[in-house]
């Protein structure tokens, strides 16, 4: 079992990040802010998908103002992507957002810093610090010379210092890089040196075909390690698909119970049914459920009673036909044509359970 560092808990409208709450899943629209009914739209799509916190980019006034709207109409916390404009902060809080994602340091003068932080206080909404290696300060990069896990930890340290400044404790922290293994550095760095809850993610990290798995690798090691409260995967790809994999990556390391297990062989030459259509399709067919169950899918005789014995639901197949079994016990044969329909039956029947704390 992982056992995770212990962190402050943040409350972000009616979810909790840190402590010992469960690692939540977030994602970003990619819509114009302006245009409330399309950004509604694509955050009914995420919470379909079980999207927990989405963040929308703010870059000004008119989107600022579109807050109030997009709230009323959305039943996940919402958060604002703000840069450098401290109106816009004051105009996201006011119309009720539930996180501002800002760096004091670059927001002005200490009035305008005060300005943004009494109004979060006020208003009990937390601020995400996020450094990226893309946009680090001149300073740091002349005095490191270059991008590095303490020159983007330093960064961090400065925002979480001007906080403080001003008594102000709810604070969320991500120091994201596009390169997995400065990343991973970054936060096993500042995990030492804080106890803020850690937002983690690879930024930029590319198409699903990379992207996905420079995420697993660079989120999944520290979350085995212990580290980080939320995760974002960052894909050039509907939004939906970052919801998925942020899932799929808890539920490999046994840290969140999302959607259905799905259990199934690469194939070989040993293989007599169409096991990757069938596959695609119940992995299709099944996306929208959340239940805590295990359904294992293999093609042959070597592995797939084993697996079966093991699963909830166990599909071993044969010569176009296949052995079924519940929770270990062989119930019936059916026809490879009638797989996929059996198992969204099955699924459909079985009982609901809480999604439990890790």
């Amino acid at each position: 079992m992982i056992e995770r560092k212990k962190t402050k808990q943040i409350q972000i409208g009616n979810v909790i990040i840190g402590g010992d709450a469960p690692i939540s899943v977030q994602s970003m629209t990619t819509t114009k802010t302006e245009n409330i009914q399309a950004t509604v739209a694509q955050i009914y799509r995420l919470e379909e998908a079980g999207c927990e916190i989405v963040r929308v980019t703010v870059p000004t006034l008119e989107a600022a103002e579109a807050i109030a709207a997009i709230k009323k109409a959305i039943h996940i916390p919402l958060v604002a992507d703000i840069h450098f404009d401290y109106r816009i902060a004051l105009k996201a809080i006011e119309n009720g957002v539930d996180k501002v994602r800002i760096n004091p340091g670059n927001i002005g003068s200490k009035n305008r810093v005060k300005a943004v932080l009494s109004a979060a206080k006020e208003r009990n909404i937390p601020i995400r610090i996020g450094v990226n290696s893309g946009s680090l300060e001149k300073d740091l990069l002349k005095k490191y010379d270059r991008i590095c896990p303490e020159a983007l930890v330093e960064s961090a340290l400065r925002h979480v210092a001007i906080c403080r400044d001003y008594n102000f404790e709810s604070i969320v922290l991500s120091l994201k890089a596009s390169d997995v293994r400065m990343m991973i550095d970054t936060y096993r760095l500042i995990a030492r040196q804080v106890d803020y809850p850690l937002h983690l993610g690879v930024t930029e990290a590319g198409t699903p075909r990379t992207g996905i798995i420079k995420s697993a690798v660079g989120i999944g090691t520290l979350l085995a390690e212990g580290i980080g409260d939320t995760i974002r995967v960052s894909l050039t790809e509907d939004p939906v698909e970052e919801v998925r994999v942020g899932f799929e990556i808890l539920k490999s390391l046994g840290l969140r119970k999302h959607g259905i297990n799905i259990i199934a062989c690469p194939t070989c030459g040993r293989l007599e049914v169409d096991l990757i259509g069938i596959v695609n399709k119940v992995e299709k067919r099944l996306a929208g459920y959340n239940k805590d169950m295990t359904i294992s899918i293999l093609g042959c005789a070597v592995n797939g009673p084993g697996e079966a014995l093991e699963a909830d639901i166990g599909v071993a197949c044969g010569k176009h036909a296949a052995l079924i079994y519940k929770k270990g016990v062989k119930v019936k044969k059916i026809g490879e044509d009638e797989i996929v329909e059996y198992l969204v039956e099955e699924v459909e029947k079985w009982p609901e359970k809480p999604d439990p704390k890790p």
